[in-house]
């Protein structure tokens, strides 16, 4: 017997996502309904290659027989209507900024902490952790088992999906408008700085210390989910790629390692290829992971510059696995595991 499924957020770019990988991954399902706000009601989305949904209005749904909420609206949106999903006795799985650090949400990422997921009774909600979080916790999890990471030092390269569909509309729109000696500015809405032929060091707002909310998501949720006495510094940047985050890790760990050590453990573990070669087209780039579900592990090397020191590179699909794939990644789970009726 399915689970009955609502997607909330069902026309924005992960909303689709969802929609497309549970057809993709033919997840079991007794009915799925699309919610998104009043502007989009009647509107029609893919589910699959063959059918389509038509779109019902969040505001007014009644949740009761609802089996799993995938969330993802904005986290004003996700505050309001994932308690109200929950309270109608649906598990949210909740993909905002919203619900990541209560104490009672448990963030999940299967291949990192699925032990987590039993808490999801606390709230009747479960939270999807921050994308650029994501995709460096699936490499780092094998990492950590083998030696035990002591800090992590990251600089991200993320790609404008990350910040919605408009965004990806404001670097189509500048990029072309400056062979077309239009202002960069007349197209922009999403960003501080023109995003086309740059790169933005600001994601999310900035707080007191100069951090901003995105590399305060990183370090916090990695220790939430892997290890709480891992030290992570991260700086987040924005490039002008639609889809794949990229990010370069730095890793210093409590006991020796080796890259090919390293290599060894990071190609048995589950959600990550290993693809890493000193040579021409020897690594993997956002371009060649769009589309792709796993993480991929390229340019493993020794840092000779601090004891058990190690760099990685590590680029995935911010919409899939970032978003959308561990979201359904999760309801898989808690299907088969948790739920009465199963997978």
């Amino acid at each position: 017997m399915g689970i009955r499924y609502a997607v909330v957020g069902a026309t924005g770019n992960v909303g689709r996502e969802i929609l497309q990988i549970l057809a993709e991954r033919e997840v079991p399902a007794d009915d799925v309904t699309a919610l998104a706000s009043a502007r989009s009601v009647g509107a029609e989305v893919s589910y699959g290659e063959d059918d389509v949904l038509e779109v019902a209005e969040l505001a007014g749904f009644d949740f009761n027989g609802t089996d799993i909420v995938l969330s993802s609206p904005g986290a004003q949106v996700s505050a309001e209507h994932s308690p109200r999903a929950a309270a109608a006795g649906a598990v949210v799985i909740d993909n905002t900024s919203c619900f990541r650090m209560d104490p009672d949400v448990p963030l999940v990422v299967p291949e990192v902490n699925p032990e987590a997921l039993a808490d999801w009774r606390n709230r009747g909600i479960i939270a999807n952790p921050n994308c650029s979080t994501i995709q460096m916790v699936v490499a780092l999890k094998p990492l950590h088992d083998l030696a035990t990471i002591n800090r992590v030092v990251v600089s991200t390269y993320q790609s404008v999906s990350g910040a919605g569909k408009s965004a990806m509309d404001e670097l189509f729109n500048q990029t072309k408008g400056i062979y077309m000696n239009k202002p960069e500015t007349d197209f922009q809405e999403n960003f501080t700085k023109p995003i086309a032929f740059n790169v933005i060091p600001h994601i999310d707002s900035f707080m007191e210390d100069g951090t901003t909310k995105e590399e305060w998501k990183m370090v916090v949720e990695t220790k939430k989910i892997l290890d709480p006495a891992i030290r992570v510094h991260a700086t987040c940047v924005r490039v002008p790629v639609f889809i794949g985050h990229a990010e370069a890790i730095n890793l210093e760990f409590e006991f020796s390692i080796s890259a090919d050590e390293a290599r060894a453990a990071l190609r048995e573990a589950p959600g990550i290829v290993l693809l890493d070669h000193a040579a021409d087209e020897g690594y993997v780039t956002p371009a060649e992971c769009a589309g792709e579900d796993p993480v991929y592990v390229s340019r493993v090397r020794e840092d000779p510059t601090i004891e058990n020191g190690l760099s990685i590179w590590v680029v995935a699909d911010n919409l899939r696995k970032g978003a959308a794939l561990n979201t359904v990644q999760i309801a898989e789970m808690l299907s088969r595991d948790y739920l009465d009726h199963g997978i």
